[in-house]
């Protein structure tokens, strides 16, 4: 493992060729900490009853007691009367906090009325602009704002710019040198993109992109994956008939590239895992023509439960979700040997997320992570079981910690011998991929404008015997 800064491998070479419609430009917000940016809610109805529910909803949220995203849909099932538009405008506000809860709480020293208020206040005047927030304030608020928003984001304390605790700086100092993490910190305080990954079994990307063109939608190819779309904005896709007849499913061009490090080919028998929700396996059933026997093993009876709908509209009759109660299950022990390829996107800290789940940062600890390793050793040992000889075994997390990614691999091989690491630059090349990596794929908001994504390719050796 090499931890020399700036010479790290995963920068991009070029877009694929052939890719006739590039990528839209993100929307990005201004630089101040808390202007109206660009990507402001212009048309925001913003109301002084919207901004006591954020600083509600973001009172609750910053307790801290479980996930931001299910706190969020409790409180809108208990406020059902808040339209589409009011509920965007509360929840992009308190996620602004949480994405810059650092930067916003240090201007929030100053002030008056609730620190909670003035929260909310910085994350509206993030997301909907200071000139929505205006009849809705005090004089002195106004003023605070406007104050506010003259602030040179440069002008404050680098720990404050990050917006990342010292733990997670720490552990990304090893990787980065300080400008760089700089740069890597400057891209998980803005949201996602919405990608999309097409279904080849319905539709081509040249037929999906004239759909969504047609839809009045704006999109463009993504630079890496083939299959992959990214949209301008956050668009009703549910409402498309693209996505009601299958062409479409929401995947991180990220989590598309780990999909094509499987590599599966017609006929194979292979496993997901850890299916979850079968995002991923969806891509490779996919990429099997829906031939071949795919198993998707979960612990979660209601994750299983998302992936039947999707598999429903997919077309695909080669996946067979089987619900496990962990990774020594009977169930998984009868394939011993006899599987192709198997994916391992293992249960993780979910800090490659940051950009979705910004509240995973503040909820995370050393320990949280730390109690992760043992876990996640067992469920690869578990699914090595699987692999037959000359069989592959890809091992994934969206985080960004070694301790979860290249440690977990180092000891996988130090345990297994009969086992060996394929570099994953040279198996996204036998695919045409042309992303430029070394022996992991690592992949980083700030490179390649996807979610923080780790993986290993591991192969078995031919003559190995089954165990």
């Amino acid at each position: 493992m090499n931890n020399t800064k700036k010479k790290e491998k995963g920068s991009p070479k070029s877009a694929p060729k052939g890719a006739s419609r590039g990528v839209p430009a993100p929307a990005r917000k201004g630089s101040h900490p808390a202007g109206r940016g660009a990507g402001a809610r212009r048309d925001s109805a913003v109301h002084g009853f919207l901004i006591g529910q954020t600083e509600t909803l973001l009172a609750d949220i910053l307790k801290f007691a479980g996930p931001a995203d299910a706190t969020t849909s409790r409180f809108f099932r208990a406020h059902p009367k808040l339209g589409h538009a009011e509920r965007g405008v509360i929840a992009e506000a308190v996620f602004a906090v949480l994405r810059r809860r650092m930067e916003f709480a240090h201007l929030a020293e100053s002030g008056s009325g609730s620190p909670t208020r003035r929260l909310a206040l910085l994350g509206l005047m993030q997301t909907a602009g200071r000139a929505a927030l205006a009849p809705f304030l005090s004089e002195a608020e106004s003023a605070w704002l406007e104050h506010v928003s003259k602030i040179d984001p440069a002008s404050l304390p680098l720990r404050v710019r990050t917006n990342l605790p010292d733990w997670i700086v720490e552990a990304l100092s090893k990787r980065f040198d300080a400008q760089e993490l700089a740069s890597l910190a400057a891209a998980l305080n803005y949201p996602a993109p919405l990608d999309l990954r097409v279904n080849p079994v319905k539709a081509s990307r040249d037929q999906v992109l004239d759909a969504l063109q047609e839809a009045g939608i704006e999109a463009g190819a993504t630079p890496f994956a083939p299959l992959g779309v990214r949209v301008v904005g956050k668009p009703a896709l549910t409402k498309l008939k693209t996505f009601e007849d299958g062409w479409i499913e929401v995947q991180d061009e990220g989590s598309q590239l780990l999909c094509a490090l499987v590599a599966p080919r017609r006929g194979e028998m292979v496993v997901d895992f850890c299916a979850g929700a079968g995002g991923k396996t969806l891509a490779l059933g996919a990429a099997m023509r829906s031939t071949g026997r795919l198993y998707a093993f979960d612990v979660s009876d209601r994750r299983l439960a998302k992936l039947k709908p999707r598999l429903a509209r997919s077309g695909l009759s080669n996946v067979h979700p089987v619900l496990i109660d962990s990774e020594h299950d009977a169930k998984i022990k009868r394939l011993t040997g006899k599987i192709d390829r198997v994916l391992v996107d293992a249960p993780c800290s979910g800090l490659g997320t940051l950009r979705r789940n910004p509240d995973l940062k503040w909820r995370q600890s050393p320990a949280s992570v730390e109690e992760l390793a043992p876990k996640q050793a067992s469920i690869l040992a578990s699914a090595a079981r699987l692999v037959k000889p000359g069989g592959r075994l890809v091992y994934a997390t969206c985080s960004v910690l070694e301790a979860e990614n290249e440690a977990i691999v180092a000891r996988f091989l130090a345990e297994h011998p009969d086992f060996v690491l394929v570099p994953a630059g040279k198996v996204l090349a036998e695919q045409r991929i042309e992303l430029e990596m070394g022996d992991y794929l690592s992949l980083w908001p700030h490179r390649h404008a996807t979610d923080g994504f780790f993986a290993a390719v591991l192969e078995r050796s031919a003559s190995a015997a089954s165990k």
